[in-house]
């Protein structure tokens, strides 16, 4: 079982994103992207840091403005394009490590899910305590089937698109779920044997879809609005 104690918030926000450009700092209901993770980590009341990864100094700036630390600057070959997520995330547990700072747990909150609230980080440990877990993901229902979707040719021929097991009523299929990227938790020492979230002593966390939406293009951003009148 891994130890349940001083937990650390991770949240990654690179300057260099290409889809939506700056998208960290897009402002979304009066405020920057990043803030809406920011508070609702601090608002949870679970973590004993919450602490900002980023190569950019504005996002830095932005980060602090609402309360979050930036301890260290992240190196710029580690806010490339191609960088995977877990070596960000070693990255800044190594940091810690070497400048003495204690964590049993660290939880990654990507600013790309603005609207998981702090009941929703809660509810995680909650699950991590209630498991005895290694860690925790966040996922939701999926919108339609898997069996449903299909690769298309450059022909576009849809010959053998619909497999046999799709021509049934969706209620027969039962439900299917999918990462959402909300929320990620872990004991520390189990990400670092596992070097990922998943693993054999790995939970779901179960978000409904209207908190679910992850930012990575304009209608993203545009839905993510929609939803924040609607409350």
């Amino acid at each position: 079982m891994e130890k349940s104690g001083r937990a650390l918030a991770l949240i990654p926000a690179r300057g260099g994103s290409k889809g939506l450009p700056r998208k960290n700092i897009r402002i979304l209901g009066g405020k920057p992207l990043l803030a809406w993770t920011v508070e609702e980590a601090l608002k949870s009341g679970c973590f004993a840091e919450v602490a900002v990864s980023t190569d950019d100094q504005e996002i830095a700036a932005v980060a602090e403005d609402y309360g979050a630390r930036v301890p260290f600057a992240r190196p710029r070959e580690l806010a490339m394009d191609e960088t995977r997520g877990i070596e960000v995330i070693l990255h800044a547990m190594d940091w810690f490590e070497e400048n003495e700072r204690a964590f049993d747990l660290l939880m990654l909150l990507q600013p790309t899910s603005p609207l998981r609230t702090a009941e929703d980080i809660k509810a995680a440990f909650a699950v991590f305590a209630q498991k005895q877990a290694g860690a925790v993901v966040s996922v939701c229902a999926c919108e339609h089937p898997p069996v449903w979707t299909n690769t298309i040719g450059s022909d576009l021929c849809m010959r053998d698109f619909v497999k046999k097991e799709a021509l049934q009523n969706r209620q027969k299929f039962g439900t299917f779920y999918r990462l959402n990227g909300a929320v990620y938790l872990a004991g520390w020492n189990y990400l670092r044997r596992n070097r990922s979230f998943f693993g054999e002593r790995t939970y779901a966390y179960i978000m409904p879809a209207d908190r679910s939406v992850d930012i990575d293009s304009e209608l993203d951003l545009k839905f993510a609005e929609f939803l924040l009148t609607q409350t």
